[in-house]
């Protein structure tokens, strides 16, 4: 199915991960997905936000794929995924500010 990739992954291991990546894949797409048509119902900043944000998952585990099947370099791997972590923690943030203080009705 998948041979060994580099020295740090056994052929079993790569398809173990594999398929829990392509589950992630597919799971962070539909999540995306769904983002995207709440944003375009909503139109709204903090709709947006969270948009990019299941975007950047759906990048995530795409760079896992390539990175088990040996198209993405580990060092490419690693500053994509922790960039994309830092992006998105912020993004979240950020989002949760622009929300403001809760109203007490």
């Amino acid at each position: 199915m998948v041979g060994a990739v580099g020295e740090w992954l056994t052929g079993t291991e790569a398809a173990v991960l594999l398929v829990i990546l392509v589950l992630a894949t597919l799971g962070t797409a539909t999540l995306f997905l769904i983002g995207l048509a709440g944003y375009r119902r909503r139109r709204t900043r903090t709709y947006l936000l969270m948009t990019v944000v299941l975007g950047l998952l759906v990048v995530r585990s795409v760079v896992g794929i390539g990175t088990v099947l040996g198209a993405v370099p580990m060092p490419v791997h690693h500053l994509i995924e922790h960039s994309s972590d830092l992006a998105v923690a912020a993004l979240v943030l950020y989002a949760l500010l622009q929300l403001g203080p809760p109203s007490l009705e």
